[in-house]
Order: C-alpha cells, then sequence, then structure tokens
C-alpha cells in the first residue's frame, strides 16, 4: 500500500488542519493503533487522508456529506479520470478515506447505514436451509445472491409463479452470463423452488419447471500440477516471513482441503495426541483427517514463531492489520501469489487446484480410487473416478465391457 512518496510532515499537519479530519486526526491515528496498524502504515494513512481532505474540501464538501464525496472520489477513479488537485485523489487515497468512514462509525460520529432490508421470504429460505440441510454460511451466501434476483424479478407472491414466468426469467439470465454461472444460479433457484414447495407456498412439481443448462457432467479433464510445480510451490513458501504460507500449502497439497475448510480451522480442531484434524465439510458432516508430520511441523512453527498474539479461536490469521481471521477469499490469494513467486505457468490460479493436485498425487503414488474418496470426503465415488482420466492404467479400474459385437 505504501507509495514511496511522501511530502512533508509540516505540509500533511496543514492539510489535516484545515480540512475535515481536522478534530479527528490524533484520535484516528489511536484507532489505527489499536487494529495493529504497523506506525510507518499509520504514517501514510494520515498522509493519504490529509490529501484527500485536501481535495474534499476543494471540492467544498464538509463531515456531514463525508459519504457523498466519497462516492464522488470513487467515480474519479473507476472512470479512469485523471483527478484534479496533482494526484490528490487516488486508489490509496479513496481507500483511506473509506476507512476513515469506518472510524467515524465506530466512534459514533457518524451514524451507520442500515443494512440493505432483505426480503421476508428470503430470510425464511436462509433460516430453513440452514436448519434442514447445514449449508455452509459461504454456500448460502452464494445462493442468496442468486435468489435475491430471482425474487426481485418474479415478486414475493410464490402462488403465482408458474413454469412460464420461470423459464422466460432463466432464459434472459442465461443471456447474459457464462454457461457455469448458469449452473450455479440454477442450482440456487431449484433449492429455493423446493424450499416453496416444502412449506406449502406454491404447488408442487415447479422445480422440474426449470431448464436444464447444457454441459456434460465431468467430462474435463481434472486440472492439476505435475509434482516438480508442487515441490517448487512449497519452496516458494520458505523463510520465516512465510510460515503461514507453508502451513496453509501443506494442508492444500497434502490432504486437499477446500479454501473455506482451511479458513474455518480452529485450535480445537487439531488433535495432537490422537494426531488428527477434524473438518466440517459440505452439510457440516464432521469428519477426521491424519495429521502428518510434515503438516504438524509447519502448524507448530507457524503457532510458535509466525502467528500473531490475537485471542482468537481460529487458527490463522491475517498477517497485515487490521488483524482477523482469514476467511477464504485470503487463501486463494495466498496460492496465487506462491504461484508466482515459483514460476508456475498455470491458467488456473485458485486453491481448488492444489486439491485436484493432492488427489492426482495420490493416484499416481498408488493410492487406490476408495481411498483418495476418502481423503478428499466424497459423497459419490463417481467423483473419485473423474481423476483416473490422468492415468490411462487407472482407467481399466473403472471401464466398462463394451456392450457390442467383438469385431471380426
Amino acid at each position: 500500500m505504501p507509495t514511496g512518496v511522501y511530502v512533508r510532515k509540516n505540509a500533511v499537519g496543514d492539510r489535516l488542519k484545515a480540512g475535515m479530519a481536522a478534530d479527528h486526526a490524533a484520535d484516528f491515528a489511536q484507532w489505527l493503533r489499536e487494529r495493529r496498524y504497523t506506525p510507518l502504515t499509520i504514517v501514510e494513512r494520515l498522509r493519504l487522508l490529509a490529501s484527500w481532505t485536501h481535495w474534499a474540501r476543494a471540492e467544498s464538501y464538509t463531515l456531514a456529506a463525508i459519504r457523498e464525496a466519497y462516492a464522488a472520489s470513487f467515480a474519479l477513479i473507476t472512470a479512469g479520470r485523471c483527478p484534479r488537485f496533482r494526484g490528490d485523489v487516488n486508489q490509496d487515497a479513496v481507500e483511506t478515506a473509506k476507512l476513515f468512514i469506518a472510524y467515524l462509525e465506530d466512534r459514533g460520529v457518524l451514524a451507520c447505514l442500515p443494512a440493505k432490508p432483505v426480503a421476508p421470504l428470503v430470510a425464511e429460505f436462509a433460516a430453513w436451509v440452514r436448519e434442514q440441510l447445514g449449508l455452509a454460511e459461504t454456500t448460502l451466501a452464494t445462493y442468496l445472491g442468486t435468489i435475491t434476483p430471482f425474487v426481485d424479478a418474479l415478486g414475493e407472491t410464490p402462488s403465482a409463479y408458474d413454469a412460464a414466468t420461470i423459464r422466460a426469467y432463466m432464459t434472459g439470465r442465461a443471456k447474459t452470463v457464462s454457461v457455469s454461472r448458469m449452473k450455479g444460479i440454477s442450482v440456487g433457484i431449484r433449492a429455493f423452488l423446493r424450499f416453496l414447495i416444502a412449506t406449502g407456498r406454491c404447488r408442487p412439481g415447479l422445480d422440474h419447471a426449470m431448464p436444464n443448462v447444457a454441459g456434460w457432467r465431468l467430462a474435463s479433464i481434472p486440472r492439476f500440477l505435475p509434482d516438480a510445480d508442487i515441490a517448487r510451490i512449497i519452496g516458494a513458501c520458505a523463510g520465516e516471513r512465510r510460515l503461514r504460507d507453508r502451513a496453509i500449502i501443506l494442508l492444500l497439497v497434502r490432504l486437499g482441503l477446500r479454501a473455506s475448510e482451511v479458513a474455518r480451522l480452529s485450535f480445537d480442531d487439531v488433535d495432537w495426541r490422537q494426531g488428527s484434524i477434524r473438518l466440517f465439510g459440505k452439510g457440516r458432516r464432521e469428519e477426521l483427517l491424519p495429521l502428518i508430520q510434515e503438516i504438524g511441523d509447519a502448524l507448530l512453527a507457524y503457532i510458535e514463531r509466525g502467528r500473531p498474539a490475537l485471542a482468537v479461536p481460529s487458527l490463522f490469521i491475517t498477517e497485515y492489520a487490521p488483524l482477523r481471521p482469514i476467511d477464504r477469499i485470503t487463501v486463494k490469494c495466498l496460492v496465487k501469489r506462491a504461484l508466482k513467486r515459483g514460476g508456475i505457468e498455470s491458467h488456473y490460479k485458485g486453491a481448488h487446484i492444489l486439491r485436484h493436485s493432492a488427489a492426482t498425487a495420490m493416484l499416481r503414488h498408488g493410492v487406490s480410487l476408495t481411498n483418495v474418496g476418502t481423503v478428499l470426503r466424497h459423497r459419490s465415488p463417481v467423483m473419485t473416478a473423474h481423476y483416473a482420466k490422468v492415468d490411462i492404467a487407472l482407467l481399466s479400474v473403472i471401464a466398462q465391457p463394451w456392450p457390442g459385437r467383438s469385431p471380426c
């Protein structure tokens, strides 16, 4: 984030005193210190805040209209227009303005904006799937992102839904999104229709009105990295500065964990005496995986020498302020950076490619399809058999006899 371009301290102070942050600069700095920002980062944030408030003052914005000022400066950046005042408005300055607004809300100086109301029908669906299906919050958030536009378009009266309306909506969405995205939309809306049927809000069988999205199931070749590339990725996480990265990468490439599963790990999930890791996978199923020596050593190194002293049960913490438990996006970004450091050329740069790589590596080293499915926690053996495509010899295990006549 620091740009390396600094102005004189007295110039920063003069701008802060003249702008809308005049009465809050010192307390804002203390607020940043409470959130574990480093001294150099705090200095840089104050410089950026001084630049942004200087621009806002020139545009006649006051503290009461700070949200409008932020929206206007954000529009300048996203529109690609050259801001005035020789760079007082840039991406880092706008981000600092957003952080300053969060400070004002936290201190009670600025009233928090009310959250966007959720339709009662959508809220009931969320409560129902949590109780009945045990969906993870990340999956539920994806569902709600597809269901909310559906309800906005068709209304909150499910008894008025019919096959023609549903198909017209799905056909319209298909024109604006990719095939893979459309499949995700179909899954979410179909689950919503089944909720409506189960609770007696619409007639049975309406979920069958959903048109199928074209695409061959499991037709693609599994995406994976060879062993040499995996070794380079692990090597790219060497050193004291990357103890967290190494532990996470090993969990992904050795046990095939999902990004969300890594992010949710807590201290209670690691049983050091029994040598196991407890996971809550899809459907909140509790499952155990072995804590192999390599992963155990990496976790201990991170806990003892790399983890910030933050009193939360989550195992993995962000490296920079504000310190908080990581999420699945953090894991994906971590993998992307490790691939870049290792010089790995791959079209796919997310964390899931390491899960695929773990599965194919186990198969190539003689692990049976059944055991691979156990480690990956697949519900269906069909999903595990998909990985046999990477090895022609393994295809004989799942190949079916040809039903036709033998050639002459």
